[in-house]
């Protein structure tokens, strides 16, 4: 069953896919060492926050496009002074996180998770038996994690500086606690995305590719059939590969999709009786979280969500091939 709250093109729910009908001998990925001072990885994500002094902006959209999202109305919303990452966690800082601490993320305990079908290999390919009814280029893969992010057969040492992905929300908050910070929430991430350019469409203007220059890791060609790789990228791009934006913030747009603290709901900042416009935290339950984004899969013909304003959501347990986070802190 498909989460209904959830746009399942851009990042599926867990509950898109089922459980194959047997077990899949996974297949060892080549092994790296892994960093192994915890605390050295600590300070370099304490040490590299980007202090931004909050106010005052205009937060959302009032795009139609996606009625389900919930990105309008444009509202006028405060934050107090806030630290955040200019990257996104990657996965060398996330296996410090793993090595210090044996945890064992989601995909891991459940067995696979969603991976966009041209990253998965030929081997691999023979033991893949679901793929999500709405969207079939994401399908089941036995054995895929932060680990192995295109399957079994695939490994992150490959990709050390690229985000880390295939992490649940929770997976994300079990992190930020180990640094002793946390996910922003999403007024923090919109806010911190614009970079100072109050009602941007984007984190660095109004134009997608000014004078011809990419901006951002998203999809170019013919979705989702061929890519082609016009900003250099087919799946993840490392972490900073393209400008930052006015406030020194990287990727804010477009690589992967990062989790918010927010649940989310596409009603509840309309209801001026319900909700703060100072330091919104959005609804106190739920069953889905905020993304906020888009990823390299997001292309104009159908997932135009590398708008600064644009918002999606997953279930707490979900995770993909595309969804990873950053850290922030209060001031």
């Amino acid at each position: 069953m498909v989460n209904e709250d959830n746009c399942s093109c851009c990042t599926p729910a867990r509950q898109s896919g089922e459980q194959a009908s047997k077990p899949v001998e996974l297949v060892a990925g080549t092994s790296a060492k892994r960093p192994s001072n915890a605390a050295a990885i600590k300070a370099e994500l304490r040490s590299n926050l980007v202090s931004l002094s909050g106010g005052t902006f205009a937060m959302g959209t009032n795009d139609t496009r996606f009625p389900a999202d919930g990105e309008g109305p444009i509202r006028e919303v405060t934050i107090d002074p806030f630290e955040i990452s200019p990257h996104i966690v990657t996965n060398r800082q996330f296996a410090a996180f793993i090595d210090d601490t044996n945890y064992q993320t989601e995909a891991e305990r459940f067995g696979w998770s969603f991976v966009f079908h041209h990253f998965v290999s030929e081997q691999t390919k023979q033991s893949v038996t679901q793929a999500v009814l709405e969207a079939q280029w994401w399908w089941q893969v036995h054995g895929a994690d932060w680990a192995h992010p295109n399957g079994p057969d695939s490994d992150w040492s490959n990709v050390p500086e690229s985000p880390a992905v295939h992490l649940s929300w929770n997976d994300a908050a079990a992190f930020a606690e180990w640094a002793d910070m946390r996910l922003p929430s999403e007024a923090e991430w919109e806010f911190a995305a614009r970079g100072g350019l109050d009602g941007a469409t984007f984190a660095w203007g109004e134009e997608l590719t000014p004078d011809g220059k990419h901006m951002c890791n998203i999809w170019q060609g013919d979705f989702p059939s061929e890519n082609t790789l016009e900003d250099g990228f087919h799946g993840t791009s490392p972490v900073g590969s393209f400008p930052e934006n006015g406030y020194g913030l990287f990727d804010m747009a477009g690589n992967v999709w990062e989790w918010c603290s927010d649940w989310f709901s596409a009603t509840f900042h309309r209801n001026e009786r319900n909700v703060t416009r100072v330091n919104p935290q959005g609804p106190r339950h739920g069953q889905s979280r905020v993304t906020k984004g888009g990823s390299y899969l997001c292309h104009d013909s159908y997932c135009n969500r590398y708008r600064v304003g644009a918002r999606t959501s997953n279930t707490p347990d979900s995770s993909t091939g595309n969804m990873g986070f950053r850290l922030a802190a209060s001031a």
